[in-house]
């Protein structure tokens, strides 16, 4: 039901050219108003507080949607911060969640290339056992430089402005990793449905493209990757717990980075130039392959901590999959 409703709403109101038109600067607000409005950015929450309290296996398919429309606002890093916001009082605006946070001795602070940092109104941070939330609007944004990334550094001159929430810091990354998973996964999908298409539609020494063996076997290469990612992003939310595992979390993310590179290069190596054309959406969605793909740790930093927590258990390998 919230997948169909939420699907709806983003058909309506983040088409590309919403997206673009955000990216180079414009206001978010309305479609934020929009998604806030349905009263999605409580889905997570209790309902004793008024939310859905929506299992995390149901969320999944909403998360997707997000990555397959590419939505260029931070609601579903909104959801999850709420969650984790559950005893504390709600901030009114678009929360992101931080990849890293860093003290210098000088007491400023900041968050090094922070998603949708660019339109945030809070980030949310992990500082130890405990989580910081940090108002933007004290904040000095510096953005990537990137074309059409939303991601920034933020940076504060002390603490004093930050609201300290004990307990709920270890559960942030976890949480942000198996977001970014499924937001991958969604992506990947909406790339490969256009390269299918693509091919299927575009005809070269009179036949289609789908039809050269070259091709097919690419083609072959990306629903593999594509399949496997998404089996590994929505496994991480098939508990029954309130918070994804870290170590299910570390796999979903670790599979579906490693597969949005190759899903990206192998899409733009299919379309050819048109590929690469400002006008055609598939760059919208690599663009987000490569961002996501790097933020809350790449592959590398989640199979390191994969490979220790294989080396430390007693198990074969298969049977330590299974027992994630």
């Amino acid at each position: 039901m919230f997948a169909q409703a939420i699907e709806n709403i983003l058909q309506d109101q983040c088409t590309p050219a919403v997206v673009r038109a955000i990216e180079a600067g414009g206001s978010p607000l309305k479609l934020w108003q929009a998604l806030q409005g349905a009263g999605f950015l409580e889905l997570l929450a209790s309902e004793a507080n008024g939310g859905a309290e929506l299992p995390l296996a149901d969320l999944f398919p909403i998360l997707r949607s997000f990555g397959r429309y590419t939505v260029p606002v931070p609601v579903a890093q909104t959801i999850v911060a709420r969650a984790l916001l559950a005893s504390h009082a709600m901030p009114v605006g678009m929360v992101t969640l931080a990849a890293a946070f860093h003290r210098q001795s000088d007491g400023t602070i900041s968050c090094p290339l922070t998603p949708y940092g660019m339109l945030a109104d809070f980030v949310l941070a992990r500082d130890g056992d405990a989580l910081l939330l940090l108002p933007c609007v004290a904040a000095q944004r510096q953005s990537t430089g990137v074309h059409g990334s939303l991601t920034a550094t933020l940076r504060w001159p002390d603490e004093s402005v930050a609201t300290h929430v004990p307990g709920a810091g270890p559960l942030l990354p976890a949480f942000a990793a198996a977001l970014h998973a499924a937001l991958l996964s969604g992506a990947m999908t909406r790339v490969f449905e256009m390269t299918l298409q693509y091919c299927n539609d575009r005809i070269q020494f009179g036949k289609t493209l789908g039809k050269f063996q070259a091709v097919q076997h690419q083609l072959s290469v990306m629903a593999e990757h594509v399949a496997a990612a998404s089996i590994a992003a929505e496994a991480a939310f098939r508990t029954d717990a309130t918070t994804p595992s870290l170590l299910a979390a570390a796999m979903a993310k670790s599979r579906t980075s490693e597969a949005a590179v190759l899903v990206a290069s192998m899409a733009h190596a299919l379309h050819g130039a048109i590929g690469i054309a400002e006008e055609y959406d598939l760059p919208l969605l690599t663009r987000r392959l490569h961002e996501w793909r790097m933020v809350h740790g790449s592959e590398a930093h989640w199979n390191a901590l994969i490979g220790n927590s294989v080396l430390a258990s007693d198990a074969s390998i298969a049977d330590f999959v299974r027992s994630v």
